[in-house]
């Protein structure tokens, strides 16, 4: 496997994210590019996201419209609870190393209908994978915005102990950043950057 270094450094994907997170404030539509010209573009030449961004289901949270981004330009990874497991950090790896993203981000956000479940109820079935992860995540923790940001920095630690993402992070600058989307007011708020 070789790992891309022609791709932007994870401080210029972060510059980019937040930058395009602002144009997504202040519009009242998508403003990412899907133009037929770039889709017949990244079919034909094959894609080169700047960012892998592991993001909740919930249908409020949309990666490509929350930080103006258009074809090709995220990986986006989505499962409820934004929860790590052997699925989705194969994913992870793929993207950083095959694509050449630079930085990962888990975008965690407000009002987590899973953290939500993992605090509250007893979830059956197979949610409960999900929500005993999250459990894991936020211990005894009752304030359900701490919760969200400890499921956020849980996840972040998981996708750390990736031996091939430990090695790319000191070889090729990849990061791994922790992030709120706050549903009310469209801001993503980066945790220690």
């Amino acid at each position: 496997m070789t790992h891309a270094n022609d791709n932007l450094s994870a401080n210029e994907a972060i510059a980019r994210l937040r930058a395009g997170n602002e144009r997504y404030i202040a519009a009242s539509c998508a403003q990412g590019d899907i133009s037929s010209e770039l889709r017949k573009a990244t079919f034909e030449q094959g894609q080169a996201p700047y960012a892998i961004v592991l993001a909740c289901s919930d249908s409020r949270v949309i990666p490509e419209a929350i930080f103006s981004a258009g074809i090709g330009e995220l990986f986006v990874i989505r499962v409820a609870g934004n929860v790590v497991d052997n699925h989705q950090l194969g994913s992870i790896e793929y993207a950083e190393d095959h694509l050449g993203c630079n930085l990962v981000v888990v975008l965690g956000h407000t009002a987590c209908g899973a953290v939500d479940a993992a605090m509250h109820h007893e979830p059956y079935g197979t949610v409960k994978f999900i929500t005993d992860e999250i459990a894991d995540a936020i211990g005894d923790e009752r304030d359900e915005a701490a919760a969200c940001l400890a499921n956020v920095a849980h996840s972040v630690r998981r996708i750390e102990e990736s031996r091939q993402v430990r090695r790319d992070e000191q070889e090729h600058g990849l990061r791994v950043v922790g992030a709120l989307y706050h549903t009310d007011s469209g801001l993503v708020e980066f945790l220690d950057v």
